[in-house]
């Protein structure tokens, strides 16, 4: 899931972003969406690349990085898409459990499961090879 270094969240936007390359007064980016809109994020605003997010575990201090969250979906899901609206609470409670058990019930809120569930799918429809590289990844470490 070495693409993940190059998609990005930004405090304020929805979507997610394909980091690009710097620019002068901030990074230029473009959005997963079918529009692929450039436009440039400066300096001050707030910034989460994918890679480096982490879930809260319960059990100890460890988190679990959010890639391995994504191939766990994905693992159980395939190229289905998840409807975050339409789960009820409990459903999302009970859905993180799935996909990541002994995850912080206290510390990874409803909020946070709905923005991966979006994530994922983001990725999903319009990164798709971020999945491919991982499984390919994931059968050579394997066959070791």
């Amino acid at each position: 899931m070495e693409l993940l270094k190059e998609i990005a969240n930004f405090s304020g936007k929805s979507g997610l972003y394909r980091i690009l390359k710097p620019g002068r007064g901030g990074v230029i980016v473009e959005s997963l969406d079918d529009k692929r809109d450039k436009s440039m994020m400066g300096a001050s605003a707030r910034v989460s690349v994918l890679k480096d997010i982490s879930i809260f575990m319960a059990d100890d201090q460890k988190a679990t990085p959010l890639a391995d969250v994504f191939l766990s979906i994905h693992a159980k899901y395939k190229d289905k898409t998840l409807d975050a609206k339409a789960l009820s609470d409990y459903q999302l409670v009970d859905f993180m459990s799935e996909v990541l058990p002994g995850y912080d019930s206290d510390k990874v809120y409803l909020s946070d499961m709905r923005k991966i569930i979006n994530w994922y799918n983001i990725l999903l429809k319009y990164l798709p090879e971020v999945f491919e590289a991982a499984t390919e990844t994931k059968e050579v470490e394997e066959e070791k």
